[in-house]
């Protein structure tokens, strides 16, 4: 009978604003001590003194990791500017901690102000470290992309508020606990096989048959995808780990991401979309996939601005919204743009018979006229250098996608 080495008991990093969380941080440090866990207590706290609880990371050592003092944050005017410079010190903290191999897993118990001081350290770690956010702000109509960004965190509605131990909130922070160190204690982080070829697709709904078959194709060369949510999350996402060199190169399928950025809709994404991945000089082919609508709540919660427009009813929570000539030109400047400055090879793929589910001869968004009013941009601010390939098909038919995967074949193997 062999002995198998016993794995250290992981190390949670437990953060709360003790002045007001004390008793309910004290109550969960002490279920994942009963797990076997071993939790540093961080107080992200600010004004008032802890309360039932000694952090093992004081608050004044959490102001001095942000550059400042606990005092010149009581004394900074609004309650937004110390959070903001708190959050700051509680991320260094936590990076410090994994850097030093003392971070298994985070779990943050928070109002608004401390799941976000939370989320912040969270969002900074990488992938496969458990993160749990415990708020009474998890639900309810606001946006979370404070509390999650791009990042596995895990959000666990509160139901009550976090003050007290009570029936109800102790079965959320016994779960809470059980939550992390059981990620924690048998969970997997991420680790890049090295051997493997991976490539990286964006897609929504109105695309998934396309890119269904480029990764049956890539699949029968020898390539795994890694397909990625367009929607103002998933394409930041999928050129972080782009950058991280996760991928052989890119099929940027579906960049509808640029049109909600121009019009204000719920995909938008951060300004640098479409430019990281040239930036790193990968190989990447790009589809103007869905950039002919712009995405929205329901039907009675379209802007007054919008109404009026061609829309599509995608489901009981989300409309599409047709993008005017003008918008849909200056997405195809900025694509050129963005497109120009890669580094590395780049093919554009256009399919010239609709760019989404409604943009069809009969659809709510056929519009060819728009369409070729975009091409024509894309053609004239293109760099001469990347090709630009036409197809006479919807973005959804097999010959476009088929195209469109033996392009980026073309680009990473050389192969017809």
């Amino acid at each position: 009978m062999t002995n198998e080495p016993q794995m250290p008991e992981p190390s949670i990093l437990l953060i709360g604003t003790l002045d007001t969380k004390g008793v309910e941080i004290g109550y969960t440090r002490d279920r994942l001590r009963a797990f076997g866990a071993q939790p540093i207590v961080l107080d992200s706290g600010i004004l008032g003194e802890p309360i039932a609880i000694t952090a093992d990371i004081p608050r004044e050592e959490v102001a001095v990791a942000a550059g400042s003092t606990i005092d010149a944050l009581r004394a900074a005017g609004t309650r937004g500017a110390a959070v903001e410079k708190m959050k700051e010190g509680v991320k260094k903290i936590a990076l410090d901690l994994l850097g030093q191999s003392r971070l298994d897993g985070v779990l943050c118990l928070g109002g608004a102000e401390g799941a976000v001081m939370g989320a912040t350290a969270m969002k900074a770690l990488p992938l496969g470290v458990p993160k749990v956010v415990v708020t009474p702000i998890a639900s309810g109509r606001r946006p979370f992309g404070p509390l999650v960004g791009d990042r596995d965190i895990l959000v666990m509605h509160s139901v009550v508020d976090i003050l007290g131990i009570n029936p109800i909130s102790r079965v959320v922070y016994d779960n809470a606990a059980a939550a992390v160190y059981g990620m924690a204690k048998h969970g997997s982080r991420f680790a890049l096989d090295k051997q493997g070829k991976y490539v990286a697709l964006t897609m929504l709904g109105n695309t998934t048959k396309a890119v269904m078959h480029i990764r049956d194709r890539l699949a029968e060369r020898g390539f795994e995808s890694v397909i990625f949510h367009s929607n103002g999350v998933g394409g930041p996402a999928m050129e972080g780990f782009a950058e991280q060199g996760t991928f052989v190169g890119v099929i940027d399928y579906t960049t509808d991401e640029l049109s909600d950025s121009l019009v204000g809709g719920f995909h938008a994404a951060p300004p640098d979309r479409l430019e990281r991945v040239g930036a790193v000089g990968l190989p990447q082919v790009v589809v103007p996939g869905c950039v002919d609508f712009t995405v929205h709540g329901p039907r009675d919660a379209v802007p007054e601005r919008l109404r009026g427009r061609p829309a599509y009813y995608h489901n009981p929570e989300f409309t599409l919204v047709r993008l005017t000539r003008d918008e849909q030109v200056e997405i195809a400047h900025r694509m050129a743009r963005k497109l120009n400055a890669a580094r590395g090879p780049v093919v554009v793929a256009v399919p010239t018979r609709g760019l989404s589910i409604p943009n069809v001869s009969g659809g709510a968004f056929w519009d060819p006229e728009t369409d070729a009013a975009f091409l024509d941009a894309l053609r004239a601010d293109l760099r001469k250098d990347i090709p630009l390939v036409t197809v006479e098909a919807h973005i959804n038919d097999p010959v476009f996608s088929e195209r469109v995967a033996d392009e980026f074949l073309r680009l990473v193997m050389g192969n017809s």
